[in-house]
């Protein structure tokens, strides 16, 4: 079964989070928003945001601690304190941070083929955005272990392609019962899959469903900002104990 990302499998909250977004035009220090954001630090535990529509912001004022890292996604809750200066869109107030899990796409072999699992997952939305792979989805858990997610290139059944990059979205439940329903959110970076001499590579992500396999088509443009708005991301899920 295929589907286009963009065409169908974004969920829309725009109710919620218009309720709860900051307006671009306004600073006071009621107003606030939530997106998705890449860390990048800047020495001596300093750091700033890249949003996945290419704006950088500085955070000015913080009310929390935050210890950075490279390559690390993040949820920012954030008050726009002022416009465009040194460099940055925005200088901003954090409000609130939570890192999302942020991995690596790895290769499939038969020596890790029953590490890496293949049990059933849904994904609520999966799209592109700051060269990183973004998927909301959920899964059945039992509470036994958390349960292992990745993103893999299968070259045991797959044949290379020189126009698509085969991909799979795996879930390994460890053979846990499957007590209740959790949602997930995770990020993989994108930037290793890059081909040289392009500016864009095709991906074929497919997935173990729970009633048949489905396959998403979309389309890494690199260093494109994502066309993904704020009222067409999913609810923000954190990062939890339930999966790694």
């Amino acid at each position: 079964m295929k589907k286009t990302v963009f065409a169908i499998i974004i969920v829309s909250v725009g109710i919620l989070l218009g309720n709860i977004s900051c307006d671009d035009n306004s600073n006071s220090l009621g107003n606030f928003g939530i997106d998705i954001a890449t860390v990048i630090p800047e020495g001596d535990n300093a750091y700033s945001l890249l949003l996945d529509n290419g704006k950088r912001l500085w955070p000015a004022a913080s009310a929390v601690r935050y210890s950075p890292a490279y390559n690390q996604r993040v949820f920012l809750n954030y008050t726009v304190l002022s416009e465009a200066q040194s460099g940055y869109d925005h200088y901003i107030k954090v409000n609130d941070i939570w890192n999302i899990l942020t991995k690596q796409a790895i290769e499939l072999t038969a020596e890790n083929q029953d590490s890496i699992g293949n049990d059933p997952v849904k994904a609520n939305a999966m799209w592109v955005g700051g060269d990183y792979l973004n998927v909301s989805f959920m899964f059945n858990y039992g509470g036994t272990q958390p349960h292992a997610i990745n993103l893999v290139m299968n070259t045991l059944t797959s044949e290379p392609s020189a126009e698509v990059i085969n991909l799979e979205f795996r879930h390994n439940a460890y053979e846990s019962t499957q007590s209740k329903l959790y949602e997930g959110f995770v990020c993989f970076d994108l930037k290793p899959l890059r081909v040289n001499d392009a500016d864009s590579v095709k991906l074929s992500i497919r997935l173990n469903g729970w009633n048949e396999d489905i396959t998403y088509d979309v389309v890494y443009k690199y260093n494109q900002p994502s066309v993904v708005t704020r009222a067409e991301m999913p609810i923000p899920v954190i990062s939890s104990n339930e999966y790694y």
